[in-house]
């Protein structure tokens, strides 16, 4: 059973909302936030409704970051500045784990294409925007469908991108918590670019073969 306390900043959209439920089930304590805490309050009352005795709640983006240990920042990349600066100040002692990924819809409204970061990523850019918080990157290859689903079986990968090893170590642990995911040290934040592109490939593998549940499995390391 882990300590930390889990903050999903974007826990009512998409992935976070995946998170919050894996999470929850396996017994952690978790707090969603937004920018709105009734749209938060919202979404833990949903996740009750699947784990009745889920250790969650809502709150606005400041408030949940306040009071975690481990913020889990799961929000389109246009927002994510504006919401970073917001909840600065509030982070205190806390590491941050960014799931950005800087896509950009193309014709016909498919988020396949990459935009270019100045900092060479978004978990870069992230890191650029918190100094003196410890920030890693993780969950861009995750089915969000899957998460949400516990008659599916997971079996993915998740590569976590750091410069801060403790950070990433703790970050691990977590992701231990939920059965069918494997943490995998990926390196430094730099190496962010790289699993960050990785989302585009996976949607496009995802609409080619008409599936929603594709995911990262990197074979040949040891057990």
């Amino acid at each position: 059973m882990t300590t930390e306390k889990i903050a999903i900043i974007g826990g009512a959209g998409e992935l976070g909302f995946g998170l919050a439920l894996r999470w929850a089930k396996a017994g952690a304590d978790i707090v969603i936030g937004s920018r709105e805490a009734a749209k938060a309050e919202d979404a833990a009352t949903r996740v009750k409704a699947v784990v009745p005795d889920a250790k969650i709640s809502g709150a606005d983006n400041v408030q949940a970051a306040g009071g975690a240990s481990i913020v889990v920042l799961a929000v389109p990349f246009s927002a994510q500045a504006g919401i970073l600066k917001a909840i600065k100040p509030a982070l205190k002692s806390a590491i941050l784990v960014d799931a950005t990924v800087p896509l950009a819809a193309t014709v016909g409204g498919r988020p396949t294409r990459m935009l270019g970061v100045w900092e060479g990523s978004a978990a870069q850019q992230a890191a650029g925007l918190l100094p003196g918080v410890p920030v890693v990157s993780a969950f861009h290859n995750i089915s969000a469908e899957m998460l949400h689903d516990f008659a599916l079986q997971l079996d993915s990968d998740i590569l976590i991108c750091g410069d801060d090893g403790a950070a990433k170590e703790r970050l691990s642990a977590l992701v231990k918590l939920i059965p069918g995911l494997r943490p995998l040290d990926a390196g430094a934040l730099e190496m962010s670019r790289i699993v960050e592109s990785m989302t585009a490939l996976m949607i496009s593998l995802n609409r080619r073969y008409k599936t929603h549940h594709s995911g990262i499995r990197i074979t040949g390391l040891p057990a």
